[in-house]
């Protein structure tokens, strides 16, 4: 029988510890909404103590979500744990996240302590905790290094102070998925009262091990995981929520399950990432853009033919429309096809063979091969084609205070012009674009890369519009911000269909 994994969301706490990352009150709540709306079973929100900000913070999310337990963290010291306390007075479920280091890095190095006095310290702390919320979880800091029998010892004595979740972490990311799978069936098999409590994983990224660490502890008993979306966190970031919850379904044999409803996974990473300001790269697994994308002919063919030749997740369980065929000078023919048929047109092998060799010879000399470039092959004239090429912008205002544009385009041999205003410039660009366009698209994605405030560096832009339920991406490079989304918004639609 399959046992039920928590998936605890770090996403808010430990994943906003990134430089820049940080949010406001109001940026919280919408991620709090969303990994609500996501499924996740503990949010942790925050650490009240650190500041009035995180505080409040805590205290506005757990009035504006119902059915996570609600989660705060504080160190071994009762005035932490009274703020933790405070912050979580609104939640309809809380949780107070307690903990100390337990190697003997910490214990000498960090606190220039003893074992038998962390000891102390730690059931005091659960104690203290336990008379003033619903449920303490302990966090046994470093656990990944410390020494298994004193680490046994800590557990069993803090599940005795009336901790119900005890915390794993393998803190630096230093563990392999053996080690770490390792100290839990220890604790597991040297813990006399270990079946009162819930034995959790906290892996960071160091040496790419987190995920991987995370699934050895849930094979060895592990019932909660801790986690962030997009895996971000300080340092190489924390296990990431989607690559759990993702290979716990499609390995069937792992004896869990989640409450995670997937097909949101894709729409709760674009809102964190685009909150954060931290993109995620393309070949991030689950979430990448490049992660249900294919440019090698052989992988091609075989995903046309049958999506699971190369594909383990279908993309609609994850929120991802369909998987993307690019084509590039990799490319075989089965791509080509299946692109021009997009585009409205079917031709006989001899033919598709011509053009397929046209195509790469078009492919070894560009790096993106486009609506344009395939109509060229087909030698349609592109004057009487939807073609839209840009000709000038001009834009004022700045973002969050309004803006206001004009558009020059040529859209296949006419020349149109057009005006909006917006809540920037950039806003306004893509409305007045929108104008001169007969399709209905909608923005999806709007990603910015390599841009460095007050320098002359390029901005790289990249948008994925929808159209018909299908995704079409755009990219766009300018040292001018508005510039490089109006590139990139053209872009996604001169790969819209012809018909």
């Amino acid at each position: 029988m399959s046992e039920k994994l928590w998936i605890f969301d770090t996403t808010l706490r430990d994943g906003e510890q990134v430089p820049g990352c940080q949010l406001d009150t109001r940026e919280k709540i919408v991620v709090a909404k969303a990994l609500e709306a996501l499924g996740v079973d503990i949010l942790e929100a925050g650490f009240p103590i650190s500041s009035p900000g995180d505080f409040n913070s805590v205290v506005e999310i757990s009035k504006a979500v119902e059915e996570p337990i609600i989660c705060a963290l504080s160190r071994a010291v009762e005035k932490d744990i009274e703020v933790a306390a405070e912050a979580l007075k609104f939640a309809k479920k809380s949780r107070i996240h307690t903990g100390i280091g337990v190697s003997g890095y910490h214990i000498e190095h960090k606190f220039r302590s003893t074992p038998d006095a962390v000891l102390e310290k730690a059931i005091r702390a659960v104690k203290f905790a336990r008379n003033l919320v619903g449920e303490v979880e302990f966090y046994a800091e470093d656990a990944g290094r410390a020494e298994p029998e004193f680490l046994a010892r800590i557990v069993e004595a803090v599940i005795k102070a009336g901790a119900t979740v005890i915390n794993i972490p393998d803190t630096t990311g230093y563990c392999l998925p053996e080690q770490y799978g390792n100290i839990i069936r220890f604790l597991r098999e040297n813990v006399s009262n270990i079946d009162s409590a819930i034995l959790s994983t906290h892996c960071h990224n160091d040496l790419g091990l987190a995920t991987a660490n995370s699934l050895a502890g849930v094979m060895n008993g592990a019932r909660q995981v801790e986690v962030t979306m997009n895996g971000i966190g300080e340092r190489a970031g924390n296990t990431s929520l989607e690559e759990v919850v993702m290979a716990i379904k499609s390995h069937k044999e792992i004896p869990v399950y989640t409450g995670i409803n997937t097909p949101k996974i894709y729409e709760t990473s674009r809102i964190i990432s685009k909150l954060m300001n931290m993109p995620i790269q393309p070949n991030k697994a689950i979430v990448g853009r490049n992660a249900f994308a294919h440019s090698s002919g052989i992988h091609q063919d075989g995903v046309l033919k049958n999506r699971e030749n190369y594909e383990i997740i279908d993309p609609k369980d994850v929120g991802v429309e369909e998987s993307s065929i690019v084509l590039t000078a990799r490319s075989g023919r089965a791509a080509l096809k299946h692109h021009l048929k997009l585009l409205g047109f079917e031709f006989e092998k001899e033919k598709l063979d011509e053009i397929y060799e046209a195509f790469l010879t078009l492919a070894d000399s560009k790096r993106d091969i486009g609506r344009k470039d395939l109509l060229s092959l087909l030698g349609e004239h592109l004057e009487n084609s939807f073609f839209i090429e840009m000709k000038d912008v001009y834009y004022e205002g700045s973002e969050g205070k309004g803006g206001h544009a004009k558009v020059v385009l040529t859209i296949g041999e006419e020349q149109k012009e057009s005006e909006a205003d917006g809540n920037g410039p950039v806003d306004a660009v893509i409305k007045s674009i929108k104008k001169l366009i007969p399709q209905t698209v909608i923005l999806d994605e709007f990603l910015i890369q390599a841009i460095t405030k007050g320098s002359d560096d390029v901005c790289k832009v990249h948008m994925r519009l929808m159209h018909n339920e299908r995704p079409y991406h755009g990219f766009g490079s300018e040292t001018d911000i508005v510039l490089a989304s109006a590139k990139a918004f053209i872009d996604a639609l001169n790969k819209l269909p012809v018909n």
